[in-house]
């Protein structure tokens, strides 16, 4: 029995991943804890083999006030959470991280894509990445998954947004684009393999398919019973539009990197309908 530690007590993934690997029949003892007002310092890791770190600062509109809470979250308390865990004696730490360490809302993501960030949340993030990653030894693995856009029942982000649209749009533009994407049951089975069996280095898991935008809104919108007329648009619109919010929603962005596990639900179809109707696979 493998005992877990999952920091960021609260947070969507988080609270998936352990509802996840607690339905696996013993095999992992799972505990949780918050990420504010603690002392690192004071915090004894030493009973658990992994520690899960998804904390973190997200889906905020960017300001010059709120900067420094992206760095001394998503940076200084990841770095500092790790340095103590190697120090009791972890075995693994797995850190969640984002595709926004790339920098990139339209293209092609590999495995040796340069990492540019353009954001606080992203440049936050890949400091944390390169920091923990220097920790890393014989006795101490380090996991960093980096996961595309994350799908489910009561997530946050693009997928709401989309829902929102779906459900109140009756018209919407018909744009044949690609994004990887990952539902949520999927990203937790591949967190489980992962920590199962001691999976390091950068990891970029998604659906064995890529997604359409139009095809995704779609299938939302059956779901409730709605009809959507779809307008065909020019591909050249969306790479003209000013706004980047259009581009990442219309535009397309895929990780070509190889899926080293399968997914826990491959049918996109079935993904929507499990996200609509508030279930679990």
């Amino acid at each position: 029995m493998k005992h877990v530690l999952i920091f960021g007590e609260g947070s969507y993934i988080g609270e998936a991943v352990q509802k996840w690997l607690q339905k696996k029949n013993g095999e992992y003892l799972v505990a949780t804890m918050p990420s504010i007002g603690i002392s690192v310092k004071n915090i004894d890791f030493s009973p658990y083999d992994v520690i899960y770190y998804v904390a973190g600062i997200a889906h905020q509109k960017e300001t010059k006030e709120n900067a420094h809470l992206y760095y001394e979250v998503n940076r200084n308390l990841a770095c500092a959470v790790a340095k103590k865990a190697k120090q009791d004696g972890v075995r693994q730490f797995v850190l969640m991280s984002t595709l926004s360490v790339y920098g990139i809302n339209e293209g092609v993501i590999r495995k040796d894509t340069e990492e540019r960030p353009t954001t606080h949340y992203g440049k936050s993030k890949l400091q944390a990445d390169r920091r923990i990653q220097k920790l890393a030894d014989n006795e101490f693995h380090v996991t960093i998954i980096r996961p595309p856009m994350v799908y489910g029942a009561g997530c946050r982000g693009n997928y709401q947004r989309l829902r929102s649209l779906a459900l109140k749009t009756p018209i919407f533009p018909a744009i044949k684009n690609r994004r990887s994407m990952i539902f949520i049951d999927n990203l937790c089975d591949y967190v489980e393999w992962a920590i199962r069996e001691d999976v390091t280095g950068i990891q970029i898991p998604q659906n064995q398919d890529y997604v359409c935008t139009s095809e995704m809104v779609r299938l939302i919108a059956r779901q409730h019973g709605e009809k959507m007329v779809f307008v065909k648009v020019p591909q050249f619109i969306v790479q003209a539009a000013p706004i980047s919010t259009v581009k990442k929603v219309f535009g397309s962005l895929i990780c070509d990197c190889p899926l080293d596990r399968e997914n826990a639900v491959p049918d996109f179809a079935v993904t929507i309908r499990l996200s609509e109707r508030g279930k679990r696979s």
